[in-house]
C-alpha cells in the first residue's frame, strides 16, 4: 500500500480546538493508504502548485495573467480595493491565494503608480476569520497596514439594481476601483449549482447579511443566483469594477491564474473547468455505496475537503449536483428546513441525504457554521471532550452534540465506526494535496470505477452540464 499523503496541518483559530489536542490524524491509523487523482484520472492536466517550482509559480502565473489587463483607468491618486473571500485561504494551505493577492497589489502599483491599494477580505458567518488569515500570511505587512477583514454585519451601502435595492458592505466599495480576486474552486455546488460561479461573491462575501440571507433562505437555490448578478450588473458596481483575477483550481491543485476585465467571459472558462474536473470527482464519489466519512481538516464541518470535494457535497453525491434538471439537492439551508424529524424530507422533490454515508468520525473540524443538521441525520462520533465542548459553546451548533457521541481518541472512534457501520470503507476529508487518503478497500473500489466514470463525464455528462449553462464545450490545454 502507498503511504498516506501528508494532510493539511491543524491551525490555531478561535473556531477550532488547540492544534496540540489533535493527537492523531485519521490517515495515520492502521489500514489507511492513498491514491493520487492522476491515478484515478490520467487525463487530469499538470498543475503549477504543488510543483517543484513551489509558491513562486503562483506569482509568475499571476504576473503573466495581469500583463494582458488594461489598467490605464487607475491613476496614481486613486484608491483601489482588492476584494477577497475567506474560502480562498483554505485551498492547499492558503499560501497560493495569499501569494496571488500580494502579486495583484504589486503589479497594480508597478503598472499604474497607484500606491493606495487596500485589501478587503470578506467572510460568511465566522466574522473574525479573515483577520486571522491576514495575520497568518502577513498580508497586513504587505499591504502596509491597509488589509482589513469585513463581515456581513458591517455598515452597509444601498445598491440600486434591476430588481430593487440590495445592500453591499460599505468598506468593500469605499474606493475608486475594485478588483475581484477570487478562485474557481466549485465549493458549495449544492448551493450555486455552478451557475454564475465567478459572480457569486457579489451576493455573498461582499454583501450585507440581509442580501446574502436572500440567497441562502428566502429564495433558495437556484433562484437566488440572480441576486449576485443583479448587484454586479448595477451601475454602481460597474462604475467601480476594474478587473478580476482568479486562481484556477482543480481537485489536485492550482491549474493556473486567469484575469479578465470581462467577468462573464472568465465565468464561462471556470465553468468548464469546474464541470470537467470536479464533475469527475463528484461522479466517482457518487459510485460509493457505503463508507465511513472521517472529518480531519481546519475549517467548519461542511467545508472539509477530500479530492477537492467538500463534505456538504458528498452528502448529496447520490444525486447529480451539476445537472440543472434536478430540482433541489439533498442539503442546503433551504432544503434543510423541509426535513421532518425522522430524517425524511417533507417535500417529495427533495432527495434523501446520501445513504452511502453510514457514519461520520469527527476527528477535527471547526465551528462557525450551522452543522447540527449533519449530526442529526448521520450517526456521528466526535473525538475528544474538548472538541465537544467547543461545539457546545458555539451559538450556531448548540444542538450538534445532542445528536453525536464522544470518543476518547481517533483510534477508538474509528474502531467503533467500523463495527457499527459494518464497512471497512473509509474516506478521509483531510485536504491531502493531489490525492485522497482512504482505506485500502475503498482505494481498490475507486480505482476500479474511475475509468468508466471518466468516459461517462467526458462523453455524456459534461456536454449536458455545459449546454444547460450556455457554455461552449472546448478542450482545456
Amino acid at each position: 500500500m502507498r503511504p498516506p499523503i501528508l494532510p493539511i496541518s491543524p491551525r490555531p483559530s478561535q473556531y477550532g480546538i488547540d492544534p496540540s489536542l489533535v493527537k492523531t490524524r485519521v490517515c495515520e491509523l492502521p489500514g489507511m493508504t492513498s491514491v493520487t487523482l492522476r491515478e484515478l484520472f490520467p487525463d487530469l492536466p499538470p498543475v503549477i502548485f504543488p510543483s517543484d517550482e513551489g509558491i513562486s509559480a503562483v506569482r509568475r502565473y499571476t504576473e503573466q495573467a495581469l500583463s494582458n489587463i488594461d489598467m490605464s483607468k487607475i491613476k496614481p491618486e486613486h484608491k483601489v480595493n482588492i476584494l477577497s473571500s475567506h474560502h480562498g485561504f483554505t485551498l492547499l494551505g492558503g499560501e497560493p491565494y495569499a501569494e496571488m493577492l500580494r502579486t495583484i497589489r504589486d503589479v497594480i502599483e508597478e503598472k499604474t503608480g497607484c500606491s493606495n491599494i487596500r485589501l478587503r477580505a470578506g467572510v460568511g458567518l465566522r466574522f473574525r476569520e479573515t483577520e486571522e488569515y491576514i495575520r497568518r500570511y502577513k498580508l497586513d505587512e504587505h499591504f502596509e497596514g491597509k488589509a482589513r477583514g469585513v463581515a456581513p454585519v458591517d455598515e452597509g451601502i444601498p445598491i440600486e439594481t434591476e430588481i430593487g435595492t440590495l445592500y453591499g458592505i460599505k468598506r468593500i466599495y469605499d474606493a475608486d476601483w475594485i478588483v475581484h480576486a477570487h478562485n474557481s474552486d466549485v465549493r458549495e455546488v449544492h448551493f450555486h449549482r455552478m451557475v454564475d460561479r465567478a459572480v457569486k461573491p457579489f451576493g455573498m462575501s461582499y454583501a450585507r447579511i440581509e442580501t446574502r440571507s436572500t440567497y441562502h433562505q428566502n429564495l433558495g437555490p437556484r433562484a437566488a443566483n440572480f441576486i449576485a448578478r443583479a448587484i454586479f450588473d448595477s451601475p454602481f458596481v460597474q462604475d467601480k469594477f476594474a478587473f478580476s483575477c482568479f486562481l484556477t483550481v482543480v481537485p489536485h491543485g492550482i491549474l493556473g491564474v486567469d484575469a479578465d476585465s470581462d467577468l462573464y467571459s472568465l465565468n464561462s472558462r471556470i465553468t468548464e473547468i469546474g464541470c470537467r474536473y470536479y464533475g469527475k470527482m463528484m461522479t466517482l464519489f457518487g459510485e460509493i455505496d457505503k463508507c465511513v466519512a472521517a472529518l480531519d481538516f481546519p475549517c467548519p464541518v461542511v467545508y472539509v475537503f477530500s479530492a477537492g470535494v467538500i463534505y456538504a457535497n458528498f452528502v448529496g453525491a447520490n444525486t447529480d449536483l451539476f445537472d440543472l434538471e434536478m430540482p433541489l439537492p439533498a442539503y442546503t439551508w433551504y432544503t434543510e428546513a423541509f426535513y421532518g424529524r425522522k430524517g425524511v424530507p417533507l417535500l417529495p422533490e427533495i432527495p434523501l441525504l446520501n445513504p452511502a454515508v453510514k457514519m461520520c468520525v469527527h476527528n477535527y473540524a471547526w465551528t462557525g457554521y450551522p452543522s447540527a443538521f449533519f449530526s442529526e441525520h448521520i450517526p456521528t462520533v466526535v473525538v475528544g471532550q474538548a472538541q465537544a465542548n467547543l461545539f457546545n459553546r458555539d451559538p450556531q451548533n448548540l444542538n450538534y452534540m445532542q445528536h453525536a457521541v464522544i470518543s476518547e481518541n481517533a483510534e477508538a472512534a474509528m474502531d467503533f465506526a467500523r463495527k457499527a457501520s459494518g464497512t471497512d470503507n473509509v474516506l478521509i476529508f483531510d485536504g491531502a494535496p493531489g490525492g485522497i487518503n482512504l482505506s485500502k478497500p475503498l482505494a481498490d473500489f475507486l480505482l476500479e470505477k474511475a475509468p468508466a466514470v471518466n468516459r461517462r463525464v467526458e462523453e455524456e455528462l459534461m456536454p449536458k452540464w455545459l449546454r444547460q449553462r450556455g457554455v461552449e464545450v472546448k478542450t482545456i490545454a
